[in-house]
């Protein structure tokens, strides 16, 4: 099986260096969604090299500000998936650029921590964002 990260046929790259690429998420949960991968297929960051996490890190802040100059968002989550149980599903380790728009949810409280539901905001324990949208 080919693994559509270290193959990304039909994908734009956004941007790029010696060990790491970004293109955006086939996929996207907000406009400018982006990955970053690392050259070398690797599970997880946790068996990416130092120099990979450098060249990732690197990318995510040129993708950061393109973003800032495309789009103009509020906010970014930064996130990444380790493992089936985190709810990886390339395993190909990626790291997601999310850019946030003020009202994109009811209540973004909690950001990342929402990836176990109804435990993110601990301002209102239960509470589950609602999706306002913003994809085109």
């Amino acid at each position: 099986m080919s693994c559509p990260f270290c193959e990304p046929i039909g994908r734009e790259i956004v941007a790029a260096n010696e060990l790491a690429i970004a293109f955006r998420d086939a996929y996207p949960v907000s406009d400018g969604h982006t990955l970053v991968v690392p050259r070398r297929h690797v599970a997880s960051w946790f068996e990416a090299t130092e120099a990979e996490r450098a060249a990732i890190l690197t990318l995510a802040d040129e993708v950061k500000l393109a973003l800032d100059a495309e789009l103009a968002p509020d906010g970014y989550n930064l996130g990444v998936n380790v493992g089936a149980a985190a709810g990886q599903t390339v395993m190909h380790l990626h790291v997601h650029v999310i850019p946030r728009y003020a009202g994109d949810v009811d209540d973004p409280a909690g950001g990342v921590r929402f990836v176990i539901p109804g435990r993110g905001n601990y301002r209102r324990p239960g509470a589950i964002p609602r999706s306002l949208g913003r994809l085109k």
